[in-house]
């Protein structure tokens, strides 16, 4: 069959919610254009419903994400770097449709998303090192702090950087066993759905990255307010919705991450985005009696 006779096979974008790829329960979707107003695809729209079944989703993966060890955690976030990189042409094209970037330009983009999924798989196992440790305490007591994820944390994804901001505020809520409702941008959704595809692909258990697509004034007060989830960032809401989050995440007690400007989404991030979702244990311990010869259990 010559190549003028083929059927076009348009790409339908779905959501990603517990390791499957639903369309929205209300069946709608938006238009999304790129920089020059041309039709890309149309995307979902996402609903409360949708919102949540992801925290359902989230909440469900959590005890065994969680749980993992930091080094399994690792291993898979530098699995999702690999099967990124196996896809790469793919998100060169997206992210330069989407951001209006030259070819040139969307590969660096794409290269150093790729590059910060690696970065953050070698934190898993370190961030506790950093964070925790031993306390000096006056008293035959052992006062140990670790570090533990916080639970589910709802993302309010860069509006303007729609893949490489996205995995910056991702990777680092999933690095430290949390898991996460993401709201994509709202102009450029598409890489952050393809997105969601190698994620399915690369040993990262359903339900611990959930992405949805839409409007995050219409989600975002929903997920805000909701009370199974334990934090919330607002990376990619604009003044009056994060105020508005914020007033409605005070209900729970939610951990809030307020908006911070981004200069260079590729500048070393620190660990601050880690720590940020990140409580502290204190357990103490007795060491047993103190003698002249020293402490005996």
């Amino acid at each position: 069959m010559s190549e003028s006779t083929r059927l076009n096979v348009f790409k339908t974008y779905k959501l990603y919610v517990g390791g499957k790829f639903p369309r929205s329960e209300s069946g709608r979707v938006y238009e999304v254009t790129d920089s020059k107003g041309k039709w890309l695809a149309n995307a979902p729209l996402s609903s409360r419903k949708d919102a949540r079944d992801a925290v359902v989703a989230a909440r469900k993966a959590f005890g065994g994400w969680s749980g993992a060890t930091a080094y399994n955690r690792g291993q898979i976030l530098y699995r999702i770097a690999e099967m990124l990189e196996g896809r790469r042409e793919q998100f060169v094209r997206e992210v330069g449709e989407a951001e209006g970037l030259s070819k040139s330009k969307a590969a660096a983009v794409v290269d150093a998303a790729i590059d910060r999924w690696v970065w953050y798989a070698g934190w898993t196992d370190k961030i506790g090192q950093i964070v925790g440790g031993a306390n000096p305490v006056a008293g035959p007591f052992f006062n140990l702090s670790t570090p533990e994820p916080t639970g589910v944390v709802t993302v309010v994804a860069p509006q303007d950087s729609s893949f490489l901001g996205l995995v910056c505020v991702i990777a680092p809520v999933i690095a430290t066993g949390n898991t996460a409702v993401v709201i994509a941008s709202e102009k450029a959704p598409l890489p952050a759905l393809s997105l969601g595809e190698v994620l399915a692909t690369s040993d990262l258990p359903g339900g611990v990255v959930n992405i949805l697509s839409g409007k995050a004034g219409e989600m975002g007060p929903h997920l805000a307010s909701h009370q199974d989830v334990n934090a919330i960032d607002l990376a990619g809401a604009d003044t009056a919705l994060a105020k508005e989050l914020e007033i409605a995440a005070a209900d729970n007690l939610k951990r809030v991450l307020r908006p911070q400007p981004v200069d260079d989404w590729s500048a070393d991030p620190g660990t601050s985005r880690m720590t940020a979702f990140l409580e502290t244990k204190t357990v103490w311990h007795p060491t047993g009696s103190l003698g002249s010869g020293g402490s005996s259990y």
